[in-house]
C-alpha cells in the first residue's frame, strides 16, 4: 500500500512540472488581448490558475483519506483478534 502511495505521488509530481512550464506564454497572451482591448481570456486564465492550485491539496486530501481510513480498518482488525 505504501509502495502504490509513493508511486501515485512521484506521478502526481511528474505531470505538475509540465504544468508550470507554460506561465511565461500566457502572460505573453494575456498581455497581448488585454492591449488589444479583449479582456474575457483573464477570466479564464484566473479559472485555469484555480484549477492547478486545487488538484493537488485535493489528491493529498483524497489520499489521506484513505490512508486514514485504511489505518482505522487495519485497527479495528486487529482488536478483533
Amino acid at each position: 500500500m505504501k509502495f502504490k502511495v509513493a508511486v501515485l505521488f512521484a506521478i502526481s509530481f511528474l505531470v505538475s512540472l509540465g504544468a508550470s512550464a507554460q506561465c511565461a506564454m500566457c502572460r505573453a497572451s494575456v498581455e497581448n488581448n488585454v492591449s488589444n482591448g479583449e479582456t474575457s481570456i483573464g477570466a479564464g486564465l484566473n479559472n485555469g490558475i484555480l484549477y492547478l492550485v486545487v488538484m493537488p491539496y485535493l489528491m493529498a486530501g483524497i489520499i489521506g483519506y484513505l490512508w486514514y481510513r485504511s489505518s482505522k480498518k487495519k485497527k479495528a482488525k486487529l482488536q478483533t483478534r
